[in-house]
């Protein structure tokens, strides 16, 4: 995409003056059309975005008429609108269109690229423009919230949504750790920093006192942030805590939340509101930060040799005490299977990556632990959608990748030279390093669309190829910049070191082994990066000490339209997808019929598959899926949830190549022991990870439920005892109601039908009331005298004697279709192509013979003839009868791409708001339940399990874990992360 154009001005301070005349980038035209902007090859359409709280039914937020491409879908309008766009509502000022909030960031930043010397000419400027917009409104990447927020804007240009503050040991110090992290909160971002220098409790102050210690000091921060709501807005604020192993009130800091969890179930028992947000909740201490262990390696190996471990006086640095390390790091897990807190981070691991160590050690981390950097320090992040990058052969696009990663660090770099910063110090210290955090999301829809499972060495492979080829091109494309406007300040004093972890992710890559052609592709362009940013970075130094991170993408994942988020495996196989015009539907995980051809199952057998994770959720036992495919499907929830040890591998994977670390929390089921948590943590460090967090499923008290808890609860069940024990009680007469048998005719009309699943023959007999519904069936399967006949003849019976009743056809029907025994396969039916078996078959007949339209559909049964005119006309229902269903919902917002090769055979549709969708023809969609507004309770709807995280304060609606935090998938609000 782009060329260096020699003779930069080397060592130049960052972001004052330009580059001699001739110096500069010339930009390669790769996305846009030479000559057409980026908007004029896109249909526009306007929207009303109307936000409403599910639980309260108020309407929380409303602008109509909004302008957006029309293959965004309705859940990344509304989230931009809501979130991003500027201006009050209902004034003039209130912007409108993605082309406002687009313009506004690319032209500020290829403003900032002219003035500031980046660019050979002013026609290459203009092509990084036309090029930056280009990928943005296609959703090939995003910035982080803040630029979105801030940027073009009379608001300070704040772009970073990552800060780490510093304390020491002195009261000053203290108190403007206060004053700092309450302004950050304030802006709308969150800040993590390492509490060691703090004196222990155990330790003497000046006066010949005894020292408060850290963990006291944590008590007025922690109310701090509950009382600053984060933006201004009504969740908590994000911040990290960070306490080395070695400090002597290492315990006390170990078991704080632990303790307070205790206190939640003790005085939700005592019938006080101890829910998130619950009026009672704020006498709860520590609960607006997360907490993190730093363990040395030292440490580590002691708790793998069973000796003991120093803790050390923060003044003098002498062992004051000696402690078991098995015995600390038992109690570390402890405390995690608790309440999940604290996580771990490897301090000796962080500080051997580290680019600057000779400015200082890097101590502390975010509030997500995806940037690891000097204290007060900053950094900007931005994501692309990796999905973007599949081709047509399903191979992934490297050189495009590569291309696009260049353009996108380009441009972050170009965002320090005019961003603002809450800290003079912190401002300071991000010019003179300019850490920079490109990452990615939609890794699992990727691997699954590729047909790579999540925690399978192709999937590992493939995710740190990728990876490697990321960093390698922003650091190419970093000293590149470095021999035009300069190498950032602090490199001088950090050349060797900067240097020698280039070369550690160069060997990293060289010991990855590659298993199929599409990581092999990959993997050769990201070997020539490495190559040649150890030869450019020799020459011209390096312009960013840091790169890369892997961060949750919450918000901005929504806007891209991913299906996972950051490194993450897929949610659920199920989504709910809100549709243009109103009204929602579930339908199935778009990459999942592209994983199966890719697997070499035929269109029959993707349509069964389909339609069965339609229905479960999940794939065991689906018609004709292999065992051993079962992997691809694996999931962070539901039935074949993803082991705690394949998060773990799959973050090993990946972190050789990232300047930071990642964000992710490692799931746990509840059941899950202390052991295993010891395990995971074990294991995370001989891995070489940087931070590991983990989650027990309902370990948590303090989170609202659907269902209202804590006192709530307790005075329903006091109300209900009182009118209890207040009535009088009475007599009453018991009427007991008994079913009664509707007989048949004794000439009745019957139909016969002969039939053939998986190469066995059958016969079925149905005969029907006068009103035309089924009475009674017989089924003759094997050799009269059999078994088999006497199995069937026994079934039938009891079949039409429930049948008579009273028993509801649709009952039988959603009992008994799905049974999978053999034989089964295909079958000689147009109607139904495969079954799983004689039962299967049989009840999809029935319900195909004998129930009307409407009540199919509810349970995915549909004609041949019914299917095809789907294809045809978006509707599964005749043109004459068209009723409130799922087809009516569809209908509007489905047509035929006639531009698509494909659309001849009916095999490609486009729905208008989605993502150019590509359906499989059997791919179930139907009108979402209507107690589901999101994935995570839609799929709580399918599986009947519980979906273990908050209710969002802006919409109600039940949120889903994002790296080690919580977004909403109704509105894009976070739990704390930007």
């Amino acid at each position: 995409m782009t060329e260096t154009v020699s003779g930069g001005a080397q060592g130049q301070a960052p972001g004052k003056g330009k580059a001699r005349k001739g110096a500069g980038l010339k930009i390669q035209r790769v996305f846009s059309t030479e000559g057409v902007h980026p908007y004029d090859e896109i249909t526009w359409e306007r929207r009303d975005v109307v936000q409403t709280n599910w639980k309260t039914g108020e309407t929380v937020f409303e602008q109509r008429g909004v302008e957006f491409p029309d293959f965004w879908s309705v859940n990344a309008s509304t989230i931009v609108t809501t979130k991003y766009f500027r201006g009050a509502v209902g004034t003039d000022a209130r912007e409108w269109s993605l082309k406002h909030i687009v313009d506004r960031v690319v032209k500020t930043y290829a403003k900032a690229g002219v003035d500031h010397g980046y660019f050979a000419t002013a026609a290459d400027a203009e092509v990084f423009e036309r090029e930056l917009t280009w990928l943005l409104v296609h959703q090939y990447f995003s910035f982080n919230s803040p630029v979105w927020f801030n940027v073009g804007t009379p608001s300070p240009q704040q772009v970073s949504a990552c800060f780490i503050l510093s304390v020491d040991d002195s009261m000053d110090s203290i108190l403007n750790w206060y004053k700092e992290e309450g302004f950050i909160f304030k802006g709308g971002s969150g800040a993590g920093l390492n509490l060691s220098r703090i004196r222990s409790s155990k330790e003497l102050l000046s006066s010949g006192g005894t020292a408060s210690g850290p963990v006291s000091f944590m008590r007025g921060a922690d109310a701090s942030a509950g009382t600053i709501k984060s933006g201004g807005a009504t969740r908590r604020a994000a911040k990290m805590v960070v306490l080395d192993v070695d400090h002597p009130d290492i315990e006390e800091f170990v078991a704080t939340k632990a303790r307070e969890e205790d206190k939640i179930r003790a005085l939700r028992d005592a019938g006080f509101d101890m829910d998130l947000g619950g009026v009672d909740i704020t006498s709860v201490q520590y609960q607006n930060a997360n907490n993190s262990v730093r363990v040395s390696d030292e440490f580590m190996r002691a708790v793998e040799d069973g000796t003991d471990f120093g803790l050390r006086a923060r003044k003098t640095g002498e062992v004051i005490e000696r402690v078991d390390a098995r015995d600390l790091f038992r109690k570390i897990s402890e405390a995690a299977w608790e309440c999940a807190d604290p996580g771990l981070q490897y301090d000796d691991t962080i500080n051997d990556w580290h680019t600057n160590p000779e400015t200082g050690r890097i101590t502390a981390s975010n509030p997500c632990s995806e940037y690891m950097s000097l204290d007060n320090s900053s950094c900007n992040l931005a994501s692309l959608n990796l999905l973007k990058f599949l081709k047509d052969d399903d191979t992934f696009d490297a050189a495009l990748f590569a291309q696009a990663v260049e353009l996108i660090i380009t441009a972050m770099d170009i965002s320090i030279c005019f961003a603002d910063f809450p800290t003079e110090a912190i401002g300071q210290t991000t010019r003179d390093y300019r850490q920079l955090g490109i990452g990615y999301a939609n890794l699992g829809a990727l691997l699954m669309a590729m047909g790579l499972g999540y925690d399978s060495e192709g999937g590992r492979s493939m995710a740190a190829t990728i990876t490697s080829l990321m960093t390698g091109a922003s650091y190419k494309r970093s000293a590149e910049l470095a021999g035009i406007v300069g190498p950032y300040v602090g490199y001088a004093r950090n050349a060797e070191a900067h240097k020698r972890v280039m070369r550690k992710h160069q060997a990293a890559n060289d010991t990855v082994r590659t298993l199929h052609i599409a990581d092999s592709q990959v993997h050769k362009l990201a070997t020539q990066a490495w190559a040649d940013v150890i030869a450019l970075g020799e020459t011209n130094g390096f312009r960013n000490a840091q790169a890369s991170v892997l961060a949750p993408t919450g918000t901005i994942g929504f806007m891209m339209d991913c299906d996972t988020t950051g490194i993450e495996p897929d949610f659920s196989l199920v989504k709910f997808k809100k549709l243009v015009g109103g009204g929602s539907m579930q339908i199935v995980n778009q990459t999942i019929p592209r994983a199966l051809k890719k697997l070499g199952y035929v269109d029959e057998q993707v349509e069964a598959i389909v339609a069965y994770i339609a229905e479960h959720g999940h794939v065991i036992d689906a018609p004709g899926l292999r065992t051993e495919h079962y992997e691809v499907f694996d999931t962070a929830m539901g039935a074949r949830a993803l082991k705690p040890m394949g998060h773990v591998r799959m973050m090993a994977a990946a972190q050789p190549f990232l300047s930071g670390a990642i964000s992710k929390t490692v799931n746990l089921p509840e059941t899950a022991t202390v052991e295993e948590i010891e395990e995971v943590y074990l294991q995370s460090w001989k891995l070489g990870l940087k931070a590991t967090a983990i989650y027990r499923d309902n370990c948590k008290v303090g989170q609202p439920l659907a269902d209202g808890g804590g006192k709530a609860k307790k005075d329903a069940a006091d109300a209900a005892a009182k009118v209890e024990s207040e009535v009088e009680p009475k007599v009453v007469e018991k009427v007991v109601y008994a079913p009664v048998r509707k007989r048949l005719p004794k000439s009745r009309v019957s139909r016969t039908t002969s039939f053939t699943v998986g190469g066995a023959e059958g016969y079925m007999t149905s005969g029907a009331h006068e009103d035309g519904s089924l009475g009674e069936i017989f089924l003759k399967l094997g050799k009269q005298g059999s078994t088999l006949a006497g199995v069937m003849d026994a079934f039938s019976i009891a079949i039409s004697i429930g049948l008579q009743y009273g028993v509801p056809l649709e009952t039988f029907v959603s009992k008994y279709t799905n049974q999978r025994f053999e034989p089964a396969g295909l079958t000689d039916d147009a109607d139904i192509r495969m079954a799983q078996s004689v039962m299967d078959y049989v009840f999809r007949r029935l319900a195909l013979d004998y129930l009307p339209f409407e009540t199919r559909q509810s349970l995915g049964i549909y004609s041949a003839e019914e299917r095809q005119r789907y294809l045809e006309t978006g509707s599964y229902e005749p043109l004459e009868d068209h009723g409130n269903t799922a087809a009516e919902l569809v209908a509007p917002a489905i047509e035929l791409r006639a531009d698509d090769p494909e659309a001849e055979d009916s095999s490609a549709v486009e729905v208008r708001g989605e993502a150019s969708l590509e359906i499989s023809e059997s791919v179930a969609a139907k009108p979402a339940p209507s107690t589901a507004h999101t994935s995570a309770e839609l799929l709580e709807q399918i599986t009947g399990t519980a979906v273990d995280s908050p209710l969002c304060f802006t919409c109600g609606t039940k949120m889903r874990p994002a790296g080690s935090c919580y977004v909403c998938e109704g509105c894009g609000s976070t739990s704390g992360c930007s």
